[in-house]
């Protein structure tokens, strides 16, 4: 029974991609990750200067794609791009051209061999697909400012009246654009000719060879039958392609398995904030982000609101459901929290160990801070002296852990001890269990191991043996964590 929608039925049982749940995310802004110096002629920032909304800092495909070895080594198994497609902007939410990688990027060369070495390695790539609004630079809606009612594409937009005004803020722009932005104009999508123009972009990049679509403000094509086709389509094509919504409320509706395989999962964001943060949450940043205000939480409140999140939706939904602390729409989490890295770091052992697929926004796994946009989109520091090796090490070890560990990639999720500010919970599998204890407190403590099964267990964070009896208090240090699996693994 859900304890959210009691009447909601979990069956039929939706089909999700089982590559999912094994995976590891890494989300990266192009603009802003790395630089190859093969795309040459622009006028770029200076690397690491202060993000501006108008200039490039020159990011490149190209750039990701010497950098694998890198990812790679984070634990990653799969990268998540913001969009990558032609575009007026250095976010590329302002589409020119569907079928193009914008040139700046390295063009469609630079995407297939990024694509083609990924794969070599065993890594996934799924790309940002903006289908409910273009830009004033897409063509389509260029001939419509070219030719006004004339124009062959005239029912491509929504239409109030003429003659539109795309620059001009001081007169009504006559067609409707996201969030009033005149900027991006929203597509028409109950004309059959917009909608077979979405499907087979999506259909198209699938064929290249990613392997999933994030959508972003899919809500806003309010029209099931959309998303349906859309999965229909994109499925057919590659049966485990990954499809994930911006969806930061309620998803129930698109999560019936006929649409979307899963949600970015801010039901898991703003909870992490909360018990992570509870002493040096920074309220007027949240209150500028995309996370809104979060008001503390301790243990018992955590417990029972992350335990409600694993029952939200039907449990193969859970276990591919994208969870992230942080995004390019967001102050980067550091931040959030008042630049508390043991805030930071403990929101990542629960990350890597709770139910779900981690997603590593680029840049938090060496310390890089960032309020809200578009600070939260600086320049990755490649300069090794300037990261948080603390942080980058505990990582690498919990990937390393979780990917070696059936349990915390597919075990059930069980809150054994919440008290203070003190969890203990096991994440429960055929295959054996693992025990994660956590101390959010400022004092050590001695925390209750209750119901484990007995037996030697290594602890991830620092790799001693533990010996568990099946009522065992264990000391955990302030601001700290075991993260305990069987000996072996």
């Amino acid at each position: 029974m859900n304890a959210l929608h009691p009447d909601h039925t979990l069956d039929p049982r939706p089909v999700t991609p089982q590559w999912v749940t094994d995976a590891v995310f890494y989300q990266i802004f192009p603009d802003r990750f790395a630089r190859s110096g093969r795309v040459r002629g622009l006028n770029l920032q200076e690397w690491g200067d202060t993000p501006h909304f108008n200039r490039y800092m020159g990011g490149d495909l190209w750039g990701v794609a010497a950098k694998l070895d890198y990812i790679q080594s984070l634990g990653v198994n799969a990268i998540y791009f913001c969009p990558v497609f032609q575009s007026a902007s250095n976010h590329r939410y302002h589409t020119h051209d569907y079928y193009q990688v914008d040139p700046m990027l390295g063009g469609n060369e630079a995407l297939r061999h990024l694509i083609d070495e990924a794969h070599a390695r065993g890594m996934r790539v799924v790309l940002d697909g903006v289908f409910n609004h273009a830009s004033r630079g897409f063509f389509q809606f260029n001939d419509l400012l070219e030719q006004g009612e004339a124009s062959a594409y005239r029912d491509w937009f929504h239409v109030d009246g003429w003659p539109l005004h795309p620059y001009d803020d001081a007169r009504p722009a006559n067609y409707a654009a996201w969030w009033g932005n005149r900027a991006l104009p929203k597509f028409n999508t109950d004309n059959r000719a917009v909608r077979a123009f979405l499907w087979d972009v999506a259909e198209h990049w699938i064929r290249f060879g990613v392997d999933g679509w994030r959508l972003d403000v899919p809500n806003e094509i309010d029209d099931d039958s959309f998303w349906q086709e859309f999965r229909r389509r994109v499925k057919a094509i590659n049966p485990d392609a990954y499809i994930v919504g911006e969806i930061w409320g309620d998803a129930h509706r698109w999560l019936q398995g006929d649409q979307f395989d899963a949600v970015m999962n801010y039901h898991f964001t703003r909870p992490c904030l909360a018990f992570f943060g509870a002493h040096t949450l920074d309220h007027p940043m949240n209150e500028r982000s995309g996370t809104g205000r979060v008001d503390a939480m301790d243990a018992a409140a955590f417990a029972q609101r992350m335990t409600e999140v694993t029952q939200m939706y039907h449990p193969d939904v859970v276990r591919v459901q994208l969870n992230l602390l942080d995004s390019h729409d967001t102050a980067r989490f550091l931040t959030a929290v008042g630049g508390d890295h043991s805030a930071f770091r403990l929101a990542t052992v629960f990350q890597m160990t709770y139910v779900g697929t981690p997603c590593i926004y680029y840049g938090d796994e060496v310390g890089l801070p960032g309020g809200p946009d578009p600070d939260c989109r600086r320049a990755f520091p490649w300069d090794e002296g300037s990261w948080n090796q603390e942080t980058l090490a505990l990582t690498r070890r919990l990937t390393a852990a979780r990917h070696a560990s059936p349990a915390l990639q597919r075990g059930d999720f069980h809150v054994t001890h919440a008290q203070g500010e003190q969890l203990v919970y096991a994440r429960r599998h055929a295959s054996g269990a693992a025990f994660v204890g956590l101390n959010a407190g400022r004092e050590d403590a001695h925390l209750p191991f209750t119901g484990v099964t007995p037996g030697d267990y290594r602890d991830v964070i620092t790799g001693r043996t533990v010996h568990l009896t099946g009522d065992t208090p264990l000391s955990v240090p302030a601001r700290g964590a075991l993260v305990l699996v069987p000996l072996g693994l």
